[in-house]
């Protein structure tokens, strides 16, 4: 009997806890939002996304041609006729085949009850025939203008994804049993990290993915030893502590996007691109961009491309003395070096003996998701709020990249912090996800002008840098693209087409998950697969029909395909600050290590060293 009292009064000065903790918060942030509301007068809310446009069109098309939208009415009244049948003749203990089932892999419906539940079980099964229904009758209308249809298309998913059942404490059977296993309190501890993720975004919602505290950059994330040897106002160069007592003759260097910070390729031991490649015998050179305040908004994509590929290389060559570099662009980094090989082939300047494409577009034609986003009147919205700051709010961008999965990366944080009361789990990738970055003004509008609105870079003089018009089918070094099957920020189709502009000898391998983890997949995680074909035809379905696959990570094949263009020569191991370099500071350095949110003050302008 004491101990059932004892443990009901601890259940009670728990509450009481953070009933204080949602009480103090809740004044605060309401005084916040008064503070707001009583200033300036707001403009009126635009429809910046032409989402109401679009949905408009829409709708006036489907109801020009009632008989399709009583069609589909019927089709999904006699779905339902169908789950009353079964679910009846369930009721009365017959197995049944359920009428809907949800994909392989959706992870809202892995609890044990969707399934042997029939209540639950009843209401996951009604509300992916409302949701199979509801797509594919705005799937199915006619005449809707591209753009709209991917409007629609995007953002009737969007809608569908918020309203499962999943998201809801009385239709989650997980969220239910917690709920009457604490007497209530998971949704007190809910409101609380809700209250909590308001207050941390100025009164927007920016959900916690993971436990920030649970990391600290260089201690157990972004670890590879190595010395930051050379910095400039966009970017610090980081050599790498060799783990071979020879190295390859040629260093490697990599150039991650500006967009995320470098250390993708850095975040564990066990699945570090950047330690595998040292222990591959490479001298690892990495540029770690600098995340940029308002003071950066005049930066351009030139300043990008000389105060990025440009200076590292000519600093590479002072810490090594050697005249030629194998270079890797990911994502927005293999833009960029896809254009600094453009100039390069211009002006003669063969530095790069080969280049690495990892998920990067040269060709933005098939844009994915993201084109969504992307057209005249919103890149015109996104330079007026970019003008005004001087910059692009990295936590705008990343919202529009966790929209693109969100049912993995909102709605299950949704359920987990809110809806359980659980705090989130400290992941280094979505440690990694949440460092937001941001981009300057000009830098930004350059690139989404030029590469997505217009796609340039593939036109011969299309697009001009440094004093030259680029040519990417003049690029005759060798050249390794990866790509993904599931990448919905570089399609590997858009990225296969870039591929083929290229001049020189090229090895496309198709990876298989997505953009993240498509590539940060160490051998040793023995995860997924990749594809293979030394021939290149045009249509990206026809290579991958005449492809092999081969089981695991793709970086041996990488390593294989290095070995070719490396040759044998091999040099004594080099170290940090031997060459002509002196050390700045240990490696990560400084740049990667302002994190947004958690340090209101802008990163300063460093002076080049």
């Amino acid at each position: 009997m004491h101990k059932k009292q004892a443990k009901s009064a601890a259940a009670a000065a728990d509450s009481a806890q953070v009933f204080a903790e949602v009480a103090e918060r809740s004044s605060r942030i309401m005084a916040d939002y008064i503070k707001r509301q009583s200033g300036p007068q707001k403009p009126a809310v635009a429809d910046e996304f032409g989402i109401a446009k679009a949905f408009m069109d829409m709708s006036a098309l489907m109801l020009a041609k009632p008989q399709h939208l009583a069609e589909a009415q019927m089709n999904m009244f006699w779905d339902y006729t169908r789950l009353w049948q079964s679910s009846w003749m369930q009721m009365m203990g017959q197995k049944v085949e359920p009428v809907a089932s949800p994909r392989k892999g959706d992870n809202r419906f892995r609890d044990h009850e969707w399934e042997n539940n029939f209540l639950f079980d009843y209401v996951k099964q009604s509300y992916l025939i409302a949701a199979r229904h509801i797509h594919e009758a705005v799937s199915k209308v006619e005449d809707l203008p591209a753009d709209a249809r991917k409007k629609v298309d995007f953002f009737t998913r969007q809608y569908i994804d918020a309203l499962s059942p999943s998201n809801f404490a009385l239709t989650n059977p997980e969220v239910v049993r917690e709920t009457m296993a604490s007497g209530g309190q998971n949704l007190l501890r809910g409101l609380n990290n809700l209250l909590g993720d308001i207050e941390r975004g100025d009164g927007q919602l920016q959900i916690s993915m993971t436990d920030p505290k649970a990391f600290k950059m260089g201690e157990n994330i972004a670890t590879t030893p190595g010395k930051v040897v050379y910095q400039n106002d966009l970017m610090q160069l980081i050599q790498y502590l060799p783990s071979t007592k020879t190295v390859f003759q040629r260093p490697l260097l990599i150039i991650p996007p500006w967009i995320n910070k470098y250390y993708i390729l850095d975040l564990r031991e066990s699945n570090s691109f950047i330690k595998w490649a040292v222990d591959q015998g490479h001298t690892v050179f990495v540029v770690s961009w600098v995340n940029p305040g308002k003071e950066y908004a005049g930066k351009s994509f030139e300043d990008y491309l000389h105060q990025g590929p440009n200076d590292a290389l000519a600093a590479i060559e002072k810490a090594t003395g050697e005249k030629q570099v194998n270079v890797i662009g990911y994502c927005l980094g293999g833009t960029l070096l896809g254009a600094a090989l453009g100039v390069m082939a211009a002006k003669k300047d063969k530095r790069v003996a080969s280049a690495t494409f990892f998920v990067s577009l040269l060709d933005f034609s098939i844009p994915g998701e993201l084109g969504v986003f992307i057209d005249e009147k919103q890149v015109e919205n996104l330079e007026r709020r970019m003008n005004e700051r001087g910059y692009l709010e990295g936590s705008e961008m990343a919202g529009t990249f966790n929209m693109l999965r969100s049912n993995d990366l909102v709605w299950s944080f949704v359920v987990n912090n809110y809806l359980m009361g659980k705090d989130p789990f400290p992941f280094d990738l979505l440690y990694w996800n949440s460092d937001s970055t941001r981009m300057p003004a000009a830098m930004h509008s350059f690139y989404l002008r030029n590469m997505y609105l217009a796609n340039k870079l593939k036109d011969p003089g299309g697009i001009s840098l440094d004093g030259v018009p680029i040519d990417i089918s003049k690029i005759k070094i060798p050249a390794y693209f990866i790509s993904t099957a599931e990448d919905h920020i570089a399609p590997w189709k858009s990225v296969y087409k870039g591929a083929r502009i290229l001049a020189g000898k090229m090895r496309f391998v198709l990876g298989g998950s997505g953009h993240i983890a498509g590539i940060v997949n160490p051998p040793s995680a023995n995860k997924y697969c990749y594809w293979t074909n030394p021939e290149r035809p045009e249509n990206p379905e026809d290579w991958l029909k005449k492809a092999t696959r081969h089981e695991g990570s793709w970086w041996a094949d990488w390593q294989g395909w290095m070995d070719g263009n490396n040759g044998e020569a091999k040099v004594a191991a080099r170290v940090p600050g031997d060459g002509k370099l002196r050390i700045i500071e240990d490696a990560p350095g400084a740049y990667v290590s302002l994190r947004l949110g958690a340090e209101k003050a802008t990163a300063k302008k460093p002076s080049a060293k």
